[in-house]
Formats: structure tokens, sequence, C-alpha cells
């Protein structure tokens, strides 16, 4: 189905460590999170909060597992910081990336976000910001510029719809996706997040296929989504109660997204993306569920 010389395989450490939430999975170690993603059978992870902040260190550690780095989350507030600000963090962060091999970066627009408030409901309530005009203007002509700074690195930025965020719904990916440079800005596209905000993830993985840079494997408990919803939950606290979960775990169907992925050719990474709880979901157990999955359905 996939080319395996241009297909990988990674998983987010986000299963053993939360970044917005330290005390899930404070216990787990660095060494022991990568160790258990080997053991699993992935060969690249993301970037979590407990990874040494010494490339070089990084990159030795991840060498003894044959693991590599497939991206990292950066944070821009292209809406509330001069452009100029935003810029030179992102370019610190190539720099780190580069050091490790990496040619990825995930991008996604914090200004007003929502999606760490743990008192504020994630889908009920009107709560998450709107941007106008003139704001969409300023966030897609950043992300334009920010783009061609990492083309010019070598790498593909990647944009990442996310709940609770300024690009949320498939109404706000197909505005960002139309006012962006094709060659400059693709997609960090991820099955839980559309799913989640209620959108069809296939119908928007066909629409934009050819730009998708980077894929987030996310599966979603749909009884605890509606909980979510009857209860006015905020994104964390649906996190802490099992909204996500490996592929194969929960609704998502996965098989149609995989075809469409194989029949465009697509090159990159697979990510297993999915923040749950290890206290009750053993991240090893749940990595090892997701991995097997992914070779039943996929051969890789």
């Amino acid at each position: 189905m996939f080319d395996t010389k241009n297909v990988h395989l990674g998983i987010a450490p986000i299963g053993w460590c939360n970044d917005d939430m330290p005390e899930l999975g404070a216990e787990n170690t660095f060494k022991q999170t990568i160790s258990e993603m080997a053991l699993a059978g992935f060969t690249g992870c993301e970037i979590g909060n407990k990874y040494p902040s010494d490339p070089v260190e990084l990159k030795k550690q991840l060498d003894l597992r044959g693991m590599r780095i497939a991206s990292r989350w950066f944070s821009s507030f292209l809406l509330t910081k001069p452009y100029e600000e935003v810029e030179a963090d992102f370019i610190r962060e190539l720099d780190f990336l580069a050091a490790v091999g990496a040619n990825r970066i995930n991008v996604s627009e914090q200004s007003y976000s929502i999606q760490g408030k743990v008192d504020v409901p994630i889908l009920t309530g009107g709560h998450k910001y709107v941007m106008n005009d003139e704001e969409w203007d300023r966030f897609c002509d950043g992300l334009n510029k920010l783009g061609r700074v990492a083309r010019e690195r070598g790498f593909k930025l990647c944009f990442h719809h996310h709940m609770g965020t300024v690009v949320q719904t498939s109404e706000e990916t197909d505005r960002m996706m139309a006012n962006t440079d094709p060659e400059a800005v693709f997609l960090c596209y991820d099955t839980g997040h559309f799913t989640f905000a209620g959108e069809d993830p296939l119908t928007m993985l066909k629409k934009y296929v050819d730009r998708v840079g980077h894929v987030h494997l996310k599966d979603m408990r749909l009884s605890v989504v509606e909980e979510a919803r009857k209860n006015n939950w905020s994104f964390l606290t649906s996190v802490r109660n099992g909204a996500f979960t490996v592929p194969g775990d929960g609704d998502v169907n996965f098989d149609p997204v995989f075809q469409v992925l194989a029949d465009a050719g697509y090159q990159g990474w697979l990510l297993v993306e999915a923040e749950q709880d290890p206290a009750k979901a053993d991240p090893l157990e749940y990595a090892i569920k997701g991995r097997t999955y992914i070779r039943e359905h996929t051969g890789l």
C-alpha cells in the first residue's frame, strides 16, 4: 500500500507525559519513553517536555535505540506578537530540528487559544476565538513568510489545525489553505482533531491530500466526545477522560484514510499521537496496540 522507503512510523511522547498537564505521566522518564517507543516498533517520534535541550545528547539517545525525530510542535503567535519575534523563535526551532536531522515542523497558532484552559468548555458556549478579516490576512501572510523561511532550510511547515484554536473547523482550514502558498505551507493532517470538531476527516483528506506534509493518527472515543459536549468539558478534561486513543481503539475508520494517502503517493511520517492519562492507559501497551493495528491495516 505505502512505499516503505518513503513512509515512516512514529509516535508522540504525549501518551507518556503531557506537555499541557505535566502531572500526567510525571513518573515516566525521557529514556523510558523513547525505549518503549522503540520496543513497540516505532522508528521516530516528536519532542516532549522531558527531552534533552541539547540536540547532540538527544540525537545520541535516539540513535542508540534506532529512533529519530520526525517533527516538533511550534506555537506561533502571529496575531498577538510582532512577526519578527515569531520568526526569530521559529528559526531557533529550525536550528534545533536541523541538528537532530528532522525536516518537518508543526505550527499551531496559539493566539487566543483555549486548548490549555482547564475550565473553558471546548464544544459549547462559543468560547473559541474567531478571526476577523484583518486578522485572517495577518495570519496567512505570517504563515507564508514562515513557510518560505522553512522551505529555504529544507523544511516543510505543516500547519496543525487544533481544537480550541483559530483554525479548528473545516471552514477555517479551507480559508487557511486557500490563502497560503501551496509551495510553502502544508497541512499537518490530524484525524482526531477533525473528528473532535465534528468534521469528516476523510473529506478533508481528499480535499488536501496533495498538501499533506505530516500525518497525526489519532483515534477518538465518540462516546467521550458526547460526554464532553453534555458536561461542558474543557479540552484538557476531555483528554483526562479518554477522548483520544490510538488507532484501532476508537471510532475513526482509518482504512480509507490509509488508502487515500497511499493512492496519492504520500511521503513522510505517519505519527501516532494519542494523549491519554498514562495511569489509565499504559503507554507501552497502547503503543503496541496502535503499532499492531497499523501493521495489520497497511503492511508497514
